[in-house]
């Protein structure tokens, strides 16, 4: 661990990147102009050419073609000239550190990760009570990070074995102030019902994994509001004996998972998706790491690990030691078929949400939502959806499940001022998302020098054994 000596110098650093700019100033609340700019609204496909985008006090107050509106005097003004203005990103499956008391420098370290990476809004799925003052402290700006959803701890096999002790939890959390409740397998069906009840009553959604006793059709169809993972699809689709090894934690699969699933059985839950407007966090890439790493150390060698500490990353090669979870032909149809089950979602307008499952298995926080974009392609995603999933998608869930501020996701008057300015355009290559001039927070502009500097002084602290 760091001495405080070095914990105070780290928090120097950051601080002070974030408050003196290299290549242009940092930009708080105030006017801030983006002139001339092509914009990816994510309200309607495409983009829009030559706008300019004004930003008063955190909020977009008028957007149209760059002749047409004109800038106050004392504005800030970020040419936009060749480059690209879309919403910020969102990690819909984050986890920030738990406990009740984690050390506050680790907290904010991935915070800044993902706003490093263009990421303004994240939920966190693994959830603590000192997270909740933490995402107002992030509302009002107190603390630079994304806007902060924060799930409950979990209803499990552990927590909620029967409806009593269901409720019980379900009561506290919604009074304590939660956005909504995680659910872990081993929900028996009991517990189910009766927590769906008492849910609805208090108003608290409700989202995570399926558990086995409940089963993917019974939790879409009882109000559940995201299912993670893909969870219980492969399940919902395979015929008996499949799902049978499935459960036991098998991939014994082989050709029989490919050769064994009816269309039909796709198309009949992907309607249902789609008619219980229930939405999907795929998760593909951690998937991939979780059931198919061979070996550890390609992943180690990636350019993001210089940025988490030396201990995780010895976490994650102890974590993959395992192996693979079958031979490459049972993966691959595993993994086929998901990406198939996928694909199938998007392509009928199922609610897709991007999301990570960070820090899990080698995903870095921020950047693994890059490594998740390429994933989704690789399934048969267009460049557009995946960007919905991550934008417009996620504004739409905050506000007719979450009943939050939705004021996010579109580039449009009267929103939240969550951007990224890129020097080039993400619907021809997603890698482009990581070509960024800057992120705005809230109205707050971060230049892009800002924000690689407050890398380097992660990635300086962990080289020297520091996390």
């Amino acid at each position: 661990m760091p001495t405080p000596h070095t914990r105070s110098t780290l928090s120097l650093v950051l601080s002070t990147a974030l408050a003196v700019g290299c290549a242009a100033p940092a930009a708080g609340p105030g006017t801030v102009a983006f002139v001339d700019v092509a914009v990816l609204p994510m309200d309607r496909e495409g983009v829009l050419e030559g706008q300019t985008v004004v930003v008063v006090d955190g909020v977009i107050t008028e957007m149209g073609p760059a002749g047409e509106i004109r800038v106050g005097a004392g504005a800030t003004i970020l040419d936009g000239t060749g480059r690209y203005l879309m919403p910020g990103l969102a990690e819909m499956h984050a986890h920030v550190p738990p406990g009740d008391n984690p050390p506050r420098e680790a907290v904010e370290e991935i915070l800044f990760l993902y706003v490093a990476n263009g990421i303004t809004t994240i939920r966190g799925m693994l959830g603590s009570a000192y997270q909740i003052p933490l995402a107002d402290e992030l509302e009002r700006g107190e603390v630079l990070g994304p806007t902060f959803y924060v799930a409950a701890p979990s209803l499990n096999g552990n927590t909620a074995p029967t409806p009593e002790a269901a409720e019980r939890l379900v009561r506290v959390h919604a009074a304590a102030g939660y956005d909504l409740q995680k659910i872990h397998p081993g929900v028996p069906l009991p517990a189910w019902d009766h927590m769906i009840e008492v849910a609805r009553e208090v108003g608290l959604t409700f989202g995570g994994h399926v558990p086995a006793d409940v089963g993917l059709v019974h939790a879409m169809a009882t109000g559940m509001s995201t299912v993670d993972h893909l969870d219980g699809y492969v399940q919902a689709v395979a015929p008996p004996g499949v799902v049978s090894q499935i459960n036991a934690g098998q991939i014994d699969l082989g050709g029989l998972l490919e050769q064994s699933v009816d269309q039909r059985r796709i198309d009949d839950i992907v309607q249902l998706t789609v008619d219980e407007d229930v939405y999907v966090v795929p998760t593909m890439y951690l998937w991939e790491n979780l059931y198919g790493t061979t070996d550890p150390e390609p992943f180690l060698a990636q350019p993001e690990m210089r940025y988490v500490s030396a201990a995780q990353r010895d976490a994650w090669r102890r974590q993959a030691a395992g192996g693979p979870l079958g031979t490459p032909e049972e993966l691959e149809a595993f993994f086929g078929l998901r990406a198939q089950i996928l694909e199938a979602l998007a392509d009928a307008g199922a609610g897709i949400l991007m999301g990570t499952d960070s820090p899990q298995l080698f995903n870095v926080p921020g950047f693994a939502l890059h490594r998740e974009m390429a994933a989704m392609a690789e399934s048969g995603m267009t460049n557009h959806q995946i960007l919905l999933s991550g934008t417009a998608n996620v504004g739409r869930y905050a506000r007719e499940h979450l009943g939050l501020d939705h004021r996010f996701g579109t580039v449009a008057p009267g929103q939240r001022a969550d951007l990224v300015l890129l020097a080039s355009n993400p619907l021809d290559d997603l890698d482009n998302l990581t070509d960024r001039v800057g992120v705005m927070v809230r109205g707050r502009w971060i230049p892009r020098a800002e924000l690689d500097a407050g890398l380097e002084a992660l990635a300086v602290k962990h080289a020297g054994g520091g996390g």
